[in-house]
């Protein structure tokens, strides 16, 4: 493996920059910066007004470095996404928020599901990356933790604020500014993954499941346990759940949760580790209680009623997928735009009534209950602030701690 090749699975199974660009609490935040600016309704035209708060130019015709944009001559963007990850017709033929942005743009999409593991992508365009060539992509998505690496390898473009007024504003706290990437100079979320407890309650008995401890401990639910093949949200819900913040453990805290959660294989309390895969046998109720994704529990508890979900009194682990704009890449105007699109709640709003996960622009519900009533009152998709607050985040980790701790976690799943 190179120095900085990061290890990791899928987002959904399915971290860097240190810039002192951080809005902490109590400071100046984007947010509050653009609405003194009087910005809260802006719309494509509508860029100029930002320099007078203080927000740079855009660079017009340049990228950084003095890489030159073609947005204006060519009016396009390459956009590589992972798959059924974007709201489309039912024949497969059309996405209507892309073509939407098309109409009203006239900058065309050439959209790609070609992204299908952050390891095996990532190994795709890191060649072309590391030797300052284009990889033929202006946006792609991948999860935070190999977003915050390409970040500090100085991969990525950092992006030009006056073309993001809506992602400025619009996103919420829960993910405003990553220790990955603070301020989100150079990337933006396209979801949240949040990682709670979900049961089969007919598979329970009735019996409500609410903690790590209680899939660890309990001997009613000997053998029907799993937990994800994801470290991150694995160990993050057990560190939480031993009273440890996933954003501030040490060594030995990781490792007494190893030992806690090896004692729950050695006693076959645990049944396996799972990636997506968990839903058909929690569906079925062979596994009666797991660590899960939200979005996987929005769409079983469509078809199912038993499925219940709960949030630990410990929290819940949250995770994101990112837009970013890699570096060479030929359309970094087009690109932020199509971004910023998806910023404003109607798109939005149509792009999280399809995907089910968290949607990361605030404001949407009222449009999002035009769709779906069910989805604007789920707070797996519309977080409200004590669902907010509940979450942690996983912390930074550096090339060689990263590597360190998904040896040991490996041998603990038996990879």
């Amino acid at each position: 493996m190179a120095d900085e090749e990061p290890e990791g699975l899928s987002p959904v199974q399915l971290a860097a920059i240190r810039r002192h660009l951080t809005t902490g609490r109590g400071a100046l935040t984007r947010r509050s910066l653009l609405r003194s600016c009087g910005l809260g309704a802006l719309t494509f035209g509508g860029f100029a007004a930002l320099t007078g708060c203080g927000i740079p130019a855009a660079r017009k015709e340049t990228g950084p470095g003095g890489d030159p944009d073609h947005s204006a001559r060519e009016k396009k963007v390459v956009f590589s996404n992972w798959t059924e990850y974007i709201d489309v017709t039912d024949d497969g033929k059309h996405y209507p928020t892309l073509e939407e942005f098309t109409r009203r743009t006239g900058v065309k999409v050439a959209y790609s599901t070609d992204i299908n593991d952050n390891n095996e992508f990532f190994g795709k365009i890191q060649p072309q990356l590391a030797a300052g060539q284009d990889i033929g992509r202006d946006i792609i998505v991948l999860t935070d933790w190999l977003v915050g690496r390409i970040i500090g390898l100085g991969w990525a473009q950092t992006l030009d604020a006056e073309r993001l007024p809506h992602a400025y504003a619009n996103l919420i706290d829960q993910f405003r500014s990553p220790d990955w990437d603070p301020g989100r100079a150079h990337s933006y979320p396209w979801a949240g993954i949040p990682a709670v407890i979900a049961y089969n309650v007919k598979a329970t008995g009735g019996r409500k499941v609410d903690s790590v401890s209680q899939l660890l401990d309990d001997p009613r639910l000997r053998g029907r346990v799993a937990f994800l093949t994801e470290m991150r949200d694995t160990m993050g819900m057990t560190l939480l759940d031993m009273g440890k913040d996933p954003a501030t453990f040490t060594t030995d805290d990781y490792d007494a949760a190893i030992a806690r959660l090896q004692k729950g294989v050695d006693s076959n309390q645990i049944r396996r580790f799972a990636g997506n895969d968990y839903t058909s046998d929690l569906d079925k109720g062979d596994i009666a209680a797991c660590v899960a994704w939200a979005g996987d529990i929005v769409q079983l508890q469509a078809e199912n009623p038993d499925i219940r979900y709960a949030v630990p009194k410990a929290g819940y682990m949250i995770s994101s997928d990112n837009m970013m704009v890699p570096a060479k890449a030929r359309h970094r105007a087009n690109a932020e735009r199509l971004m910023d699109y998806y910023y404003e709640p109607p798109a939005a709003a149509r792009l999280a009534a399809y995907i089910n996960y968290v949607c990361p622009c605030d404001n949407v519900r009222p449009e999002l209950a035009k769709l779906d009533k069910d989805a604007a009152a789920n707070v797996l998709i519309i977080p409200d602030a004590k669902m907010q607050a509940a979450s942690h985040s996983f912390r930074a980790l550096s090339n060689k701690e990263d590597t360190a701790l998904e040896q040991k976690f490996s041998r603990l799943i038996g990879a």
